[in-house]
């Protein structure tokens, strides 16, 4: 069984910036597409940044020109960089990773904007 696991969330100011890691704990897991989504209290959860095995990304539009995912694929980490952080960022942070149809979850990350 793999594991997701994250860190790098906390508390952070608006405008400030902060990066998310996630390490998988096998090495020989290769997902196809790793990740992040994040859950706001009373709203559904959302993806936030998408990066595939040859190094495509997507991004929601809200997070657009903030926010960088990148892969570190001899290592089975995914990270992602926020910047100018608002908060309606505010939110509970998910790794993902998918591989052959199965999805795999992080414990989630806490990340709170606020002056």
């Amino acid at each position: 069984q793999v594991q997701l696991v994250e860190s790098g969330g906390g508390l952070v100011q608006p405008g400030g910036s902060l990066r998310l890691s996630c390490a998988a704990s096998r090495s020989t897991f290769a997902p196809n597409v790793m990740a992040w989504y994040r859950q706001a209290p009373g709203k559904q959860r959302e993806l936030v940044a998408i990066i595939t095995s040859s190094g495509s990304t997507n991004y929601a539009d809200s997070v657009k020109g903030r926010f960088t995912i990148s892969r570190d694929g001899a290592e089975n980490s995914v990270y992602l960089q926020m910047s100018s952080l608002k908060p309606e960022d505010t939110a509970v942070y998910y790794c993902n990773a998918r591989l052959a149809a199965v999805n795999y979850w992080g414990q989630g990350t806490q990340v709170t904007v606020s002056s």
